[in-house]
Formats: structure tokens, C-alpha cells, sequence
């Protein structure tokens, strides 16, 4: 049993984005409005989409522009607050992020009960951030003396915003990532919202053996069936917002709409 199944429970999963506001110490974060405004904007956003039918979560720090490869523990500790006041009202699997930063996202992932971090565990890259070099070693013994070794490690493999340095292709990072104990690899087009390239992801499919491949960015709904066909699962957060533009709340008829897509789809496989 991968990890999607054991997470999940269902082939191919839609895995819906929560995008928290700006949090505290951020450029963009809403002191007036406080920390009651990110529940309130988070709560509705969490609801909508376990209503329209997503497989998961994923809770990201998504408005926290400009990003940075480290985050201050005063955005770890919001995140995680917030998060665990919404608590008792998620019924479906959730996994973390926080931009740029995947020590940070496994503390919030223990904290929280969460399934799964999405980050960037392997690889060295040139990106709009600053360089990307995890230590994949020192995070994985991280994660387990904080006593999170049943948090599943999503790994992005063609992170956004970004270039590999050494210019490896694709197929060897994915190779890599999954010899190396990475549970699911993630492959994302240039930024949030952006269609991901079908053949990255079909070289990732080739060459990470038994762990999966989901799309990161992109999912819509022209695109879905296409993409399923490919990509063990899809991660979807521009396309079932209001709009289609990744600022603003969710969108409950358009989440439902590509949930939809996925179950049906599922159901055409058998």
C-alpha cells in the first residue's frame, strides 16, 4: 500500500488547497484584522471543500509573499494555531506546508496530527527565493526524533519558481527522491496555478517505481481527466477558487464541479 492509499483510501486523490492569509511577521499580514480574520477566511475555504467532496487538505501559507526559505517561528506557531482551532471540524486527511521551509513544515505536521508535509526534501536549485538545498538526511532524522515518522514526505521535484542547478533531468531527480525514502514526488509547472509540462511528469512516472506521482499545480477542469491519466492524484488550489485566481476564497460550485471529475473518473477506471 503506497502512501496515497494508506492516507487517503481512494485511487487517485484530489487533494484540495487551504490558503491561509498572510500571517503575523509577513509583508502582507492584516494586523488590524488579527488572527481572527485568517480563522474565519480558513474555516469557510475548509468547509466549502470537504462539502464539494476533496479526498484531502493541504494547509499552506500561501499569501506569505515574498517567500522565504526559512520561516520565522512566529508563522509556524500562527499556522499551527489556527490549524488546530480548525481542528475538530476536519474530517478528511490534511497534510502542511510552509513556504520555503520543510523543518518547519514537519514541526507544524507533529503538532497539528497532520497526514503528510509538502516541501522541497531533494535536489539543489536556483530559485526566486534564494538556493534551495535541503539536507534530506538531517530532515528525515528530524522527523524522527520529533516523533512525526508517520508524517509522509510529498517531495516537489520541479518546484516552482525555480531551475535544478546542476540541470539534472527529471527523471534522475524523481529516481533519486524515491531511493531516497520520499512518499509521494510532486511535479508543478513554473508558479501556483501554472499547467505542469505531461512529459515531466510521465518521466517521473517511468522512473519512480512504486511511489507515486501527483500533479502540483495546474488542475483545472479541461485539463483533469487528461492529467488523471497520467499523475497517481492531483493537488488543485487556483482552479476551485473563485475566478480561477489563486487570491481569492473558494469557489463551493467549482470545487464541487472538479471533485465531481475526479469521482467519475475513478469510477471510468474501475
Amino acid at each position: 500500500m503506497n502512501a496515497l492509499e494508506r492516507i487517503f483510501g481512494v485511487a487517485k486523490p484530489m487533494i484540495a488547497m487551504c490558503h491561509l492569509l498572510a500571517l503575523p511577521g509577513r509583508p502582507r499580514h492584516d494586523a488590524a484584522a488579527g488572527m481572527e480574520h485568517i480563522y474565519a477566511a480558513l474555516r469557510s475555504d475548509v468547509l466549502a471543500l470537504q462539502d464539494a467532496g476533496a479526498d484531502g487538505l493541504l494547509f499552506c501559507n500561501e499569501h506569505d509573499l515574498p517567500y522565504s526559505t526559512a520561516v520565522g517561528v512566529e508563522v509556524a506557531a500562527a499556522q499551527a494555531a489556527v490549524i488546530g482551532r480548525l481542528r475538530h471540524e476536519v474530517t478528511i486527511p490534511f497534510g502542511v506546508d510552509l513556504l520555503w521551509d520543510p523543518r518547519a513544515a514537519l514541526a507544524v505536521a507533529r503538532a497539528t496530527g497532520a497526514a503528510f508535509v509538502r516541501e522541497v526534501f531533494t535536489g539543489v536549485f536556483d530559485s526566486d527565493m534564494g538556493l534551495l538545498a535541503p539536507d534530506f538526511g538531517a530532515l528525515a532524522g528530524y522527523r524522527h526524533a520529533i516523533g512525526a515518522d508517520n508524517v509522509a514526505i510529498f517531495t516537489n521535484v520541479t518546484p516552482e519558481f525555480s531551475r535544478s542547478v546542476a540541470g539534472r533531468p527529471v527523471a534522475e531527480r524523481a529516481r533519486g527522491a524515491a531511493f531516497l525514502g520520499a512518499e509521494a514526488l510532486l511535479i508543478s509547472g513554473p508558479q501556483a496555478g501554472v499547467a505542469i509540462d505531461l512529459a515531466d511528469l510521465q518521466a517521473a512516472k517511468d522512473s519512480a517505481g512504486d511511489v507515486p506521482v501527483l500533479a502540483n499545480t495546474g488542475v483545472n477542469h479541461d485539463n483533469a481527466e487528461k492529467i488523471l491519466s497520467l499523475a497517481d492524484g492531483i493537488i488543485v488550489g487556483t482552479g476551485v477558487k473563485i475566478d480561477g485566481s489563486t487570491w481569492n476564497p473558494v469557489d463551493p460550485e467549482r470545487a464541487a464541479r472538479l471533485a465531481d471529475i475526479v469521482r467519475r473518473f475513478r469510477q471510468v477506471q474501475g
